[in-house]
């Protein structure tokens, strides 16, 4: 009596299933449900493929397993033997996670999630559930997490640590593209991806942090060995101070004008030297832009244009006072005169 091959209590994520028997014969009834695909996969190749509906098995719509069959004495023989998988088409959510690092070797740790589906079944068939063994839908998520990280970690090690953090939007498209044609090679579409996180260790962000501000890579690596010395030198013994007061003049000397391009600006806070183009001060974040303004005459803090009175000691900047000697007017809070010296 023939019977009915059919997936039968399909899972909502359920995305391969094999049919539990490999014996099959002529006038048994597959029944492929909407948004499913059949594949009759034998000697480790998959050959006819049936999309929804109620079939009828027959030498006429099974001709690529006929003729496979017909190779072999005495094929009308019944049952014959043929793995029939059962494969979704509907859209699946996987995940990818991974570490790997920049194009300077900066690690790098990232996850998300992708989405795809099956677009080729036969395809499909052949090379990840016949070619992997991958039979279940648990074994094809692992199987594809690993797919998807391996390429996604040597796609991401073309691209800087900058790139990857400035410009995540243009590195996801060029990465979906690139895994786009990996995904058609074994028969699925890669619809869209999504980075949920991305991070690097905490010196690699320091680093990040120094490259974007400006400062040059030979100034930042400076800057870390000076670092690295001082953590150093602080659980030396002793006995390490000689040491100590012999490289550290080394690695805190500034670079020479002839080792930079590029005119130095003293930070007018903490004394550090960063280059002309930068706008905050590397190591403590003060403007280095020169105010423009009133300097005041008690503390010197530059203020602002048309400011009355200093931001930092109140003191008017804008009342002046006449020496009675010479006539000269000085500002607000002069004690002497500074053309004739007279008190004030």
């Amino acid at each position: 009596m023939p019977k009915v091959i059919e997936w039968v209590g399909a899972k909502e994520g359920d995305i391969v299933w094999k049919y539990s028997s490999d014996e099959i014969a002529w006038g048994d009834n597959l029944v492929v449900h909407e948004y499913e695909a059949a594949v009759f996969f034998r000697d480790g190749k998959a050959y006819d493929v049936f999309r929804a509906g109620r079939h009828v098995l027959s030498t006429a719509n099974l001709p690529l397993v006929t003729s496979i069959l017909s190779k072999i004495a005495g094929f009308n023989k019944v049952p014959f033997r043929s793995t029939v998988v059962f494969v979704s088409l509907k859209q699946f959510q996987g995940k990818f996670g991974a570490q790997g690092q920049t194009k300077e070797l900066a690690p790098l740790k990232f996850f998300g999630g992708f989405w795809f589906r099956v677009e080729e079944p036969n395809l499909f068939v052949n090379e990840v559930v016949g070619g992997e063994g991958v039979y279940t839908t648990d074994e094809l998520q692992d199987f594809l997490r690993g797919f998807f990280n391996e390429r996604l970690i040597d796609t991401l090690s073309q691209y800087s640590l900058a790139d990857v953090y400035g410009k995540l939007d243009e590195t996801s498209l060029l990465s979906k593209n690139v895994l786009f044609d990996a995904f058609s090679r074994i028969g699925l579409e890669l619809i869209d991806l999504k980075f949920e996180g991305i991070d690097t260790t905490p010196e690699w962000r320091d680093r990040l942090f120094y490259v974007k501000t400006g400062v040059g890579a030979a100034e930042v690596l400076r800057m870390e060995t000076v670092q690295k010395s001082s953590e150093s030198l602080s659980k030396s013994s002793g006995g390490a101070i000689g040491a100590g007061a012999v490289i550290l003049p080394q690695v805190l000397q500034q670079p020479s004008a002839q080792a930079s391009a590029q005119t130095m600006v003293l930070c007018p806070k903490c004394g550090f030297q960063n280059p002309q183009t930068t706008k905050f001060c590397g190591n403590c974040g003060t403007s280095l832009q020169a105010p423009s303004g009133i300097t005041c005459p008690k503390c010197g803090t530059a203020n602002a244009s048309g400011a009355k009175f200093c931001a930092n000691c109140g003191n008017p900047l804008q009342a002046t006072v006449k020496c009675s000697k010479c006539g000269t007017e000085s500002p607000a809070g002069a004690k002497f005169c500074h053309n004739c010296g007279a008190k004030l």
